[in-house]
């Protein structure tokens, strides 16, 4: 691996390049921070793919392109005098020591659930009213699902054991099922909501990312359906014109390979 003495070079080079387009390249020199930000969310995305793809090499590109948005923002702080990239550094590094007061301070932890529940109880002394006000509101619902009921199991707000959430999880399942036999819509979507939050704090339970597990069924079930449409068009058929025992049989397929 690089030493830390290339890794610096490394970064200078980038921050160098950075004001080179800036101040050359008609496409960079008319980005502000409003333009780059649909940009760095779809980067988020092209990571979070390579990730679940376990595809190593596609993670460092990838990571590449985010830090680059990172070095872009902060060029353009740096040109309205707001911050530059040694502020946006010196921010991270000060809030990880803050945040870390048994590495960097006297407070001794036993484990990881410590660890989190001294971060929710620090950021309330920096001023937070609510430990939910580190959920963005722009998190897909999924996510900030997860992310809500992670913020406050770290105050204490959570069941004890597994079973207990599971026993809500049947709670609202049987509720959902109560409000599709009397077909008010309204209350059906309400109720639906209610399972899948249930859901995700019973995945957070059992130590699962509600999100990769999803996305992980959605690229399954992506693979088998095209499987499913190589074997028709094969066969010269469309789907359509396939009866459902016919796909049937090239689905298992599908799941076997």
């Amino acid at each position: 691996m690089n030493s830390r003495s290339d890794q610096l070079a490394a970064f200078d080079r980038l921050l160098t390049i950075m004001d080179e387009l800036r101040e050359q390249c008609p496409w960079d020199k008319k980005q502000t921070i409003q333009s780059l930000r649909h940009l760095t969310i779809e980067e988020t995305y092209e990571l979070g793919d390579a990730i679940l793809e376990n595809n190593l090499s596609e993670v460092k590109k990838e990571l590449g392109d985010l830090l680059l948005h990172i070095v872009f923002y902060s060029k353009i702080g740096s040109e309205t005098q707001d911050f530059d990239i040694a502020d946006v550094a010196n921010s991270i590094c000060d809030k990880l020591i803050d945040r870390h007061p048994h590495i960097y301070g006297d407070v001794e932890v036993e484990d990881e659930e410590q660890v989190k529940q001294n971060w929710e109880k620090l950021k309330l002394k920096e001023g937070k009213k609510s430990v939910l006000e580190g959920v963005p509101k722009s998190l897909p619902a999924l996510v900030k699902a997860n992310r809500i009921q992670d913020k406050v199991a770290g105050v204490g707000f959570d069941w004890e054991a597994s079973h207990q959430v599971w026993d809500k999880v049947s709670e609202e399942l049987d509720e959902f099922q109560e409000e599709v036999k009397k077909g008010d819509q309204n209350r059906i979507e309400s109720e639906f909501g209610d399972v899948l939050f249930s859901m995700i704090n019973y995945a957070r339970f059992l130590k699962i990312d509600p999100e990769n597990a999803l996305e992980r069924t959605n690229k399954k079930f992506m693979k088998r359906f095209m499987y499913l449409e190589a074997k028709a068009k094969e066969l010269e058929k469309s789907l359509d014109q396939m009866t459902l025992a016919e796909m049937d049989v090239f689905w298992e397929e599908a799941k076997r390979l």
